[in-house]
């Protein structure tokens, strides 16, 4: 059995470590500061699953008011396929529902098609638009 439980300081390490392992960190994003900008925020959207005192798995969600996102879903690959990012996104799911959150988008890249699979196995649907993105702070 794992827990999810939100992340610790004792935890960002071990996370940095999944998400590289996880090929899901990029060289213009640097993940200790995303980790820390989020739990800065206090908000309890950035959540573990642990297994035998072992980060294994990770999620970052957020809500802006109008909609919640999620953000760097990994789990390490030895423990994928067992349901443990589907009990991630459960969890973020009702943490975003409880504070009013009416619905809930996220990013994958087109050629991810496994993870797109796994979005829509969850209910989760391609949506039309064009995502624009600017750097305010650099890194």
């Amino acid at each position: 059995m794992f827990i999810i439980r939100p992340i610790e300081n004792r935890d960002i390490d071990t996370v940095v470590e999944l998400w590289e392992i996880c090929n899901i960190t990029r060289p213009w994003n640097h993940p200790e500061t995303d980790i820390f900008r989020k739990m800065n925020q206090k908000d309890d959207l950035f959540l573990v699953a642990e297994k035998d005192s072992r980060v294994i798995a990770s999620i970052m969600g957020g809500y802006d008011g109008h909609r919640g996102w999620i953000h760097y879903l990994a789990v390490q690959p030895e423990y994928q396929r067992l349901g443990i990012a589907t009990a991630l996104m459960q969890n973020i799911e009702k943490r975003l529902i409880a504070i009013g959150c009416p619905k809930v988008q996220l990013m994958v890249r087109p050629e991810n098609t496994s993870v797109i699979q796994f979005y829509e196995e969850l209910d989760f649907e391609e949506i039309e638009s064009v995502c624009l993105g600017k750097r305010l702070i650099q890194d």
